[in-house]
């Protein structure tokens, strides 16, 4: 098996580093992700400008001025002779949990590889301010679901969003199937000045979980439990069509 890394946080992060190296236990791993932080990039393609890829060492690539989706797109629409057989996206420096996978980099990059025709799986660990930062912990757990993948393999093309909690591994309570939860509306964007005295913005911190009861990914985390949640791309309300379909006959 040939494994794809990436990931929004760069190619020098601690998490894709770990990931990587836990991968490798099990499969050929190859590294290509962007040269530097991409978080929020969401499914972002780069298309006005060419790219650039380099290499920074063996195994490890990385495309300047990429984004996540970038990355995992140049890496499996011909940059390499080989194809690979899975794509890996993490370990984010943070959680992506209900809304936050619209927004994310890290998911982006393994919906690259679903749109693309590969199982994919994005990986989250859901730190805090001053918490332990268990990246070990996290890529212990990214190598049995890997391991658990390629002992049973699931249908060819789906994304699993795993968050994992930031504890020791010997802490978490074990792994949940979930679905995705919902915040509350995010915090107030926050005002600062220039040195010059004009007026700029920080995007504000995400909301807290409102839709986060039992069968979550944020019960899951909350409670000690690694989530895994398997994404679809479709984002048709089908329940709403015939109501369409009804307001829309004056004008057919």
């Amino acid at each position: 098996m040939q494994i794809l890394v990436s990931n929004d946080d760069g190619y020098l992060a601690e998490g894709i580093r770990k990931l990587n190296t836990a991968l490798a236990t099990l499969a050929r791993t190859t590294i290509v992700a962007p040269d530097r932080n991409r978080s929020g990039a969401s499914n972002s393609l780069t298309l006005d400008v060419p790219l650039r890829v380099f290499e920074a060492e063996p195994g490890v690539h990385y495309v300047s001025g990429g984004t996540p989706t970038d990355c995992v797109h140049i890496a499996i629409s011909g940059y390499f002779e080989s194809e690979f057989d899975l794509v890996c996206s993490g370990i984010n420096d943070g959680p992506n949990l209900g809304d936050d996978t619209l927004y994310s980099g890290t998911v982006a990059a393994a919906i690259e590889g679903r749109f693309l025709g590969l199982p994919t799986m994005a990986f989250s660990l859901c730190m805090e301010p001053g918490s332990g930062r268990n990246f070990a912990a996290a890529a212990r757990v990214a190598q049995g679901l890997v391991a658990r993948l390629m002992e049973q393999p699931l249908e060819r093309g789906f994304t699993l969003n795993v968050n994992i909690p930031d504890l020791p591994f010997n802490e978490l309570r074990g792994i949940k199937a979930t679905r995705l939860g919902g915040r509350h509306r995010s915090k107030p964007i926050v005002p600062v000045e220039d040195p010059k005295g004009r007026r700029m913005y920080w995007i504000g911190p995400s909301g807290d979980g409102q839709d986060a009861g039992e069968g979550t990914d944020f019960d899951a985390i909350a409670n000690g439990y690694v989530s895994v949640t398997p994404l679809q791309i479709d984002l048709t309300r089908h329940a709403m069509l015939p109501n369409i379909a009804q307001w829309l006959r004056p004008l057919a």
